[in-house]
């Protein structure tokens, strides 16, 4: 089972007679080796797969390798599609990739390739040392309240704790070992490999527990100097800046800046921390399902934050900017901005008053073009996971 728009999207472009490198970004466990595979089997032509996750120490001439194979399909005529998974674990990549597509071009050879990477910073940031202008990226993300839905039959309570990660999917029934397989195979598995091993990681264990403090106060606006305290580290707060953007490449943690109508200001606010999946918030901890549902604040942060990673989501590839907004005990939960488009968005997950002054008075301050509010009285949830985020601006 594959993501229908990333599918059509992928194999489109596989399709176009113009060449460019075809990268699948993402974090684990969202079905980019699923999906290129699935695609590889429909293709008229030679196909050649190879994962660097396989290989103890892959690196350049295992690369070169891979590709010879690919060029040895060309030479019987054709074209040849060549797909590279967790193309981030070699090192030096993208300079290898620049000398061998380069070749291929200047020999008119058929080649098309496919690379699949993990860690979305570490391969954006081969991608713009060495191929600028050779290539295009499509992002494969957590997967979606409809697309859990129409996979596995989740109901919107289920997506909202058991949260969207399809290998997961057939654990729910035993939400223990469920939690274990969140814990252990994707949480710890990402972090070792696509953070630890791969960046440059003094404290280890303070990266740790960031992503539990992230997950402990998603939804909420915490500054990095309250982040320091509450992990009894008296590291200076660039360090908590950089950890918070790797676990964001890596699709577990994300921090959302402060609208502030002006870039300078943004970058200096205090982040709105987000979970980039429900099940990273829940599995983390010990409440059962029912223990989630029975407490209205702790469920309505669930709420929250499936709002969150779905417009955090939505907006990529998109030129729309996603924040929050506060101004001392007023608060805009999520901004949607795109050039002098301005959206203002209030979740609430049950009954609610029948003011809200975090807009009002966010209005007061910028010109503001809507004014939502989900749940409740407001746009059912459901609907509103269903649609992107250009429609509500």
């Amino acid at each position: 089972m594959v993501k229908r728009k990333i599918f059509e999207t992928f194999a489109l472009r596989l399709r176009e007679p113009r060449r460019f490198i075809q990268v699948i970004a993402g974090p684990r466990q969202t079905g980019k080796t699923t999906l290129v595979q699935y695609v590889l089997g429909l293709a008229e032509g030679t196909t050649h797969y190879a994962s660097a996750d396989a290989v103890l120490s892959a690196g350049a001439i295992w690369l070169e390798q891979q590709w010879e194979i690919a060029r040895q399909s060309v030479r019987k005529g054709g074209e040849t599609i060549l797909a590279i998974d967790e193309i981030q674990k070699i090192s030096n990549w993208s300079e290898t990739v620049k000398k061998l597509w380069d070749e291929d071009t200047a020999q008119a050879r058929n080649i098309k390739v496919v690379l699949l990477g993990s860690a979305q910073l570490l391969v954006q940031k081969g991608l713009t040392e060495s191929l600028a202008g050779r290539f295009e990226v499509l992002h494969a993300t957590h997967w979606s309240y409809p697309e859990m839905r129409d996979g596995f039959g989740f109901s919107l309570e289920e997506f909202l704790f058991f949260g969207g990660y399809p290998g997961a999917a057939a654990l729910v029934g035993e939400e223990n070992r469920w939690r274990l397989y969140v814990r252990d195979t994707l949480v710890e598995t990402t972090i070792s490999k696509d953070v630890l091993l791969l960046a440059n990681i003094h404290k280890p264990a303070l990266l740790r527990n960031l992503f539990l403090l992230g997950c402990a106060y998603s939804s909420q606006q915490l500054s990095f100097q309250k982040m320091a305290g509450q992990l009894q580290d008296v590291g200076n707060t660039t360090t908590l800046a950089h950890y918070l953007q790797l676990l964001q490449s890596a699709g577990l943690l994300a921090g959302l800046p402060k609208y502030a109508g002006q870039l300078v200001r943004q970058r200096s606010s205090s982040p709105k921390l987000l979970a980039l999946n429900n099940a990273l918030m829940t599995a983390a901890g010990n409440f059962s399902f029912r223990e989630w549902r029975d407490q209205p604040e702790r469920w309505g942060r669930l709420v929250e934050t499936a709002v969150g990673n779905h417009l955090q989501q939505s907006v990529l590839e998109t030129r729309i900017g996603l924040y929050y907004w506060n101004d001392r005990n007023l608060e805009v939960d999520f901004v949607l901005a795109a050039g002098d488009r301005l959206t203002a968005i209030e979740v609430k997950s049950g009954r609610t008053p029948s003011a809200f002054p975090g807009i009002a008075a966010f209005a007061a301050h910028f010109r503001v073009t809507r004014k939502l509010l989900v749940g409740g009285t407001g746009i059912p949830l459901a609907e509103f996971l269903a649609a992107p985020a250009e429609a509500w601006l």
